[in-house]
């Protein structure tokens, strides 16, 4: 099956390509530390989405487990997803009064390519954790939601 990034230009239609993501987000990836899968099984467009970080190591996030919430619209993957904190985040591309990730301050979303993935989302933002600007952010108490 061609990837929505395949260089033969095949198009993958958008409910292959998140049956694509969700078999890939319930196998695992890397390390564990990033996870997500459907939130809704019996939504059959498949629209909302759970994802999980846990927190980078030397960070003021390491060992914090943060929930998000991923909404791809019928225009996905051509347009990225909403995506939002579920668990209290203190982070410059966050929007601290209701989670949301303001995409002009988080570079894979406001420079979105049909080939991203809510995977990609997910392992940059972690990184965005672990960035400069980030890592020593005071934090809200741990188990606190929007």
């Amino acid at each position: 099956m061609a990837s929505s990034g395949d260089p033969s230009g095949v198009v993958v239609p958008r409910n292959f390509r998140l049956l694509e993501e969700l078999e890939r987000g319930e196998k695992g990836i890397g390390d564990g530390s990033v996870s997500y899968g459907m939130d809704d099984a019996d939504d059959i467009y498949m629209r909302s989405w759970t994802g999980t970080i846990i927190g980078p190591h030397n960070t003021v996030h390491e060992g914090r487990i943060y929930q998000l919430k991923l909404f791809c619209d019928k225009d996905y993957p051509d347009r990225p997803p909403t995506v939002k904190f579920h668990s209290r985040i203190n982070m410059t591309c966050v929007n601290p009064e209701n989670g949301l990730v303001d995409q002009r301050k988080f570079g894979l979303l406001s420079n979105w390519r049909r080939e991203y993935t809510m995977e990609a989302i997910l392992t940059q933002l972690k990184k965005e954790m672990a960035a400069s600007h980030n890592r020593k952010l005071v934090q809200p108490p741990e188990g606190t939601f929007f």
